[in-house]
């Protein structure tokens, strides 16, 4: 059949065309008066991860394309710090918006069942969306505590699922590194065993059931992995893959383990398409300190680049990490943030960017919502302070100001075979030396002073 020649329709025609239609998909006034959306929320903290491990970061020798397509949509930092370099402070320090001491946690917290963690006073994260009517699930790791009121159901989260302690064997799910050897899979604050399946595989599993579950209403999930945290259990194809390319051994190891944590990212990411929430939902991507060196991660695997140190330290590499934030349609994407922002800056960002009631009183963390909007915008930090006990001599501090830092009672842990204590005050200027190889405290005595005594002052109000 020839097709007709289009007919220009008439201003009345054409008026009347658009009532007819609006008459027939008339929606009910009520609908139209609800308010938009909240968007959901989702934090992924990875674990040990390197400061640099990653594609986006410049890591040629491996493969994260799914890490990397969050860095592509959404904002990229490059001068983001945990809150410590160990596990549990940073936790911490990332779900309540305040520096790990001030919120209780200034070490590791036991992975004996029965011991405490985070007191229970500390408002988190997920309390305060819970209160703004999330559901609210945790999904992974914890190491926050390991009684009842320390476990993640005491602390704002509606589901739980994962391992209390600090790491398990991805199949037993066994903590095997401070005997008796002991079982550490719990959902809901009751133990469940699944027998040889692959810990990641069982995070899925259970982030998509909460999602499919709360798909049509808010939803904040914690997710943690437990890569690339010792032991090393990456898929043998990323093994092989590694070693096909001529990569040495621990970095093959480590490569595998974030790879294969890289694949279940992608997953994840799949799924919220699947559910048409892609758009409707925040992503932040942490590591929660930098790369381990210790015996039991071979030694080494991951990767600081540049800086000096690993986890334990308070040199760049135990505290500079990873992080992206990516919100499609929202927020710019492929940008880059060169601001001094912060771990403990999630909460109050995510508070604004979701349009919910900060819960949280004496926060350290501040919004980054002008920085994550223009490149020009002032690090709401003049400073950033970290206090670290973790089971040394003294503890470990550090202090932060523009380009300067002072580190007190650290130790460089670059070289897990040859820990070296700092005695004395270290100060640097990151921006001329971002290696941290020369102290200039001797020759600045008086910045020193004034960065001890932004440390003593605020230690003094704790």
């Amino acid at each position: 059949m020839p097709v007709q020649p289009s007919r220009t329709l008439s201003r009345r025609e054409a008026l009347g065309l658009i009532a007819g239609t609006l008459a027939a998909t008339r929606i009910p006034q009520s609908a139209c008066a609800q308010p938009p959306r909240k968007p959901n929320v989702i934090v992924v903290y990875t674990d040990d991860q390197g400061s640099v491990d990653m594609g986006a970061y410049g890591a040629a020798d491996l493969s994260t394309p799914n890490m990397d397509a969050l860095a592509a949509g959404g904002v990229r930092f490059t001068q983001f710090y945990a809150p410590a370099p160990i596990c549990s402070p940073s936790r911490a320090g990332l779900l309540t918006g305040r520096f790990p001491l001030s919120a209780g946690v200034p070490g590791n917290v036991s992975s004996t069942p029965g011991d405490p963690g985070m007191p229970g006073a500390q408002v988190t994260m997920a309390e305060m969306f819970k209160q703004a009517g999330y559901a609210t699930a945790h999904i992974g790791k914890w190491h926050l505590g390991f009684s009842p009121d320390t476990m993640p159901n005491a602390q704002g989260f509606d589901y739980s699922f994962g391992h209390m302690g600090g790491c398990i064997d991805s199949y037993s799910h066994f903590f095997y590194w401070a005997g008796p050897n002991r079982h550490d899979l719990y959902r809901n604050g009751q133990e469940v065993h699944h027998d040889g399946e692959f810990f990641q595989d069982l995070m899925l599993r259970e982030a998509e059931r909460f999602m499919t579950e709360h798909h049509e209403s808010p939803f904040f999930m914690y997710f943690a992995f437990n890569a690339p945290h010792y032991p090393y259990q990456g898929y043998a194809r990323w093994l092989q893959h590694y070693r096909d390319q001529g990569m040495a051994s621990p970095r093959d190891l480590y490569a595998a383990f974030l790879s294969t944590q890289d694949e279940h990212l992608g997953q994840l990411l799949s799924l919220l398409d699947r559910l048409g929430l892609t758009n409707d939902t925040i992503i932040v991507l942490q590591a929660d300190n930098g790369h381990s060196t210790e015996e039991r991660a071979h030694f080494g695997g991951g990767s600081a680049g540049p800086f000096r140190g690993a986890k334990f330290s308070l040199f760049e590499g135990g505290i500079r990490v990873p992080a992206v934030i990516s919100w499609p349609g929202h927020l710019p994407e492929g940008a880059v943030r060169n601001q001094l922002a912060h771990g403990c800056d999630w909460l109050p960002t995510l508070a604004s960017l979701c349009g919910v009631e900060d819960l949280s009183a004496n926060l350290d963390g501040r919004s980054l919502g002008d920085v994550l909007q223009s490149e020009s915008a002032l690090s709401p930090h003049e400073s950033l302070i970290w206090h670290v006990k973790d089971g040394g001599p003294a503890p470990q501090w550090a202090v932060r100001e523009g380009d300067w830092k002072l580190i007190v009672n650290t130790r460089d842990t670059s070289d897990g075979r040859n820990i070296t204590n700092i005695e004395g005050p270290f100060l640097v200027n990151l921006a001329e030396d971002p290696g941290e190889s020369t102290n200039l405290a001797e020759k600045q005595p008086d910045l020193v002073a004034r960065l001890t005594t932004i440390h003593e002052e605020w230690f003094a109000s704790q």
